[in-house]
């Protein structure tokens, strides 16, 4: 089957862009080849998302031909994306994501909000929806308020959980009861009913049937909570995508024709492949590389007004994301301001500003969302604010991707009198393999080594972790891929899309200044030796470029940890990226920056100057 696709057509229908990849099988390869864009037309004058994407492809078009000096190349016909099963012909699939409309937004309801309600939560943001709200029996709102709630958002569709399998159907019903009474008309068409799915508890499937069927759309599936201890969110982020297609997708102008566009070979058939929502297809390929490669890995997205997070965990390689919606680097920059306070953002400045300069500078940002700083200070003062967005963002991470809630467990001995409980996060910074940054701010940095300071800086990596970004954020496009050849997807993430910084190497505990950190013995791809005891505190960047590789001994200094225990030896290899290999001896998790300016400074300073991430006027 692979063999068979030579030539696939990606797009990305985003709220403002269409974008668009060509991925080529190349040389015994799978590249990605040329890239386009245009504006997006979902919305008045065109109220057609395809003349969008036709323009996206167009592009294509005119820049391959150009690439390879041949007019005769053609990928459009009869005003579609051409699919041709003759050689040489159209292209070989189509495939595309869309979070235009402003993407998939949904309520989720629970029994309990901490144990059924959060998984119905996650089955939301792990299908790509944006989740509106959480309504549960203990959330300690009135039903009127809730009723109301319903009525004011109009969510594109409600996932409704609660209970176990054979458990009590009491609250379950009223929940419905909630719903009914709410009679929620949708956001997108006045012409069908709000779609409703039912995963929870199996015995009130008719109770939630007699209640529901006749004012929504009900879709009744498995039980993503059947038990305490265990989560099924594959069905119920299933159904969630099959009614996106269905009725979310179908009620915005021109999705209708796209749908009808959208094929490539599956089991040996040409059929129609789903357009997936762009943070589900994100998922999809961080999912995909963390199965394929048996790693752990963590993304970032950070926009303009959300940030997302995603991450692939423990042994089973469970997956979470998280949307933080009022973390943005634009329309939602203010409200970063307010979350992280001006200290926080200042406490990453290496020089003095006042308070109504950075006030200003953030409000030009909001009200002028594309502009892009103009000045040496402005760049700095902008990463210093996505370090804090990317901090928060990540903090709310942690606390929603944790074990289950309520699952009995077996416990040693040892563990009758400690202190953790079921429900901790499973997010383990020391086991993380690959930590993956993407949007503006992250993969337009004028320097690489910027990108790898914000990564370091915001998420504090423990142990060996690899650093990478997202060259031109094509993983949506290669996570809908993905669902009809996994290896084209894997092969141009791997070579096209990840622009690998290099490797944080950081010992985490703590310790007094002058103490030895990390004694290291690493031998370099240029054939020179770095063999230095670092103390507590520095920064050392070591030359080594994309591709290469280097030896080294690594003993962290007395209770300090490096993923072997605290003080003990490891021997590894070390890859390196655009950026090369970063000692970073800050250990203590989070960093504690002093809170005097004339201390603080000369620190930041020094480590900027070390990791080359400004020009050297800035370390002055």
């Amino acid at each position: 089957m692979s063999q068979k696709l030579k030539k696939i057509i990606a797009t990305d229908c985003g709220s403002t862009t269409t974008k668009s990849i060509l991925i080529e099988y190349v040389d015994g390869e799978y590249r990605q080849t040329v890239r386009g864009e245009a504006p997006t037309t979902v919305e008045k004058p065109l109220n057609d998302v395809t003349r969008g994407v036709i323009n996206a492809v167009t592009e294509l078009v005119e820049l391959a031909r150009l690439k390879y000096n041949d007019d005769s190349i053609q990928f459009i016909k009869d005003s579609t994306v051409w699919i041709s099963d003759k050689e040489g012909e159209g292209v070989d699939a189509y495939v595309s994501t869309s979070s235009a409309g402003g993407g998939l937004q949904m309520m989720v309801t629970g029994v309990v909000a901490k144990m059924t309600g959060e998984s119905a939560e996650r089955a939301a943001l792990g299908a790509g929806a944006i989740v509106m709200d959480l309504i549960a029996s203990n959330d300690k709102r009135a039903n009127y308020e809730k009723i109301e709630r319903i009525r004011q958002l109009r969510p594109d569709m409600i996932l409704m959980a609660g209970g176990v399998d054979g458990g009590t159907t009491k609250h379950v019903a009223e929940m419905a009861e909630l719903v009914g009474a709410a009679d929620p008309k949708p956001r997108l068409g006045s012409s069908y009913k709000l779609p409703v799915i039912y995963a929870g508890n199996t015995s009130a499937r008719d109770i939630i049937n007699d209640t529901l069927k006749e004012k929504t759309d009900l879709i009744i599936t498995d039980n993503l909570r059947p038990k305490l201890e265990s989560e099924n969110l594959g069905p119920a982020r299933d159904k969630i995508h099959d009614l996106f297609m269905e009725h979310v997708m179908a009620q915005a102008p021109g999705y209708n024709k796209l749908m009808g566009w959208v094929k490539g070979p599956k089991d040996g058939k040409l059929v129609n492949i789903p357009i997936m929502p762009t943070p589900a297809a994100v998922g999809n390929i961080m999912q995909t590389i963390a199965k394929v490669n048996d790693i752990e890995v963590l993304g970032v997205d950070i926009g303009g007004a959300t940030t997302d997070v995603f991450s692939v965990f423990t042994k089973d390689k469970v997956f979470n994301r998280t949307v933080s919606a009022n973390l943005g680097m634009s329309y939602s920059i203010s409200n970063v301001l307010a979350t992280a306070g001006l200290e926080n953002i200042l406490r990453w400045v290496p020089f003095d500003i006042d308070e109504s300069g950075l006030r200003n500078m953030i409000k030009n940002k909001m009200i002028r969302p594309t502009t892009i700083p103009q000045q040496l200070e402005e760049l700095v003062l902008e990463q210093a604010i996505a370090k804090e967005a990317l901090k928060y963002a990540f903090i709310q991470h942690i606390e929603f991707a944790v074990s289950l809630k309520g699952a009995q467990k077996q416990r040693e001995i040892s563990e009758a009198f400690s202190q953790s409980i079921s429900g901790a996060t499973i997010v383990n910074m020391m086991t993380l393999d690959l930590l993956v940054g993407s949007g503006g701010v992250m993969s337009h940095a004028p320097r690489r080594n910027q990108s790898a300071m914000m990564l370091i800086d915001a998420f504090q990596p423990e142990g060996i972790t690899r650093l990478a970004v997202d060259s031109i954020f094509m993983m949506p496009q290669l996570g809908v891929l993905a669902e009809i050849d996994e290896k084209a997807a894997t092969e141009v993430f791997d070579k096209d899309c990840l622009i690998y910084l290099g490797t944080c190497v950081a010992p985490v505990g703590k310790m007094k200044p002058d103490k030895i950190a990390l004694s290291a013995k690493i031998d370099l791809p240029n054939g020179e030796v770095f063999e230095e005891d670092i103390k507590f505190g520095e920064i050392r960047l070591l030359p080594c470029g994309a591709g290469e590789t280097a030896k080294a001994t690594l003993k962290p200094g007395r209770g300090l940890d490096i993923g072997a225990g605290k003080g003990q030896e490891i021997q590894t290899e070390l890859h390196g990226g655009e950026t090369g290999i970063i000692l970073d001896t800050r250990g203590r998790r989070p960093f504690v920056l002093p809170i005097d300016a004339s201390e603080r400074v000369p620190l930041l300073k020094k480590w900027m100057k070390e990791l080359k991430a400004y020009p050297e006027e800035i370390s002055k």
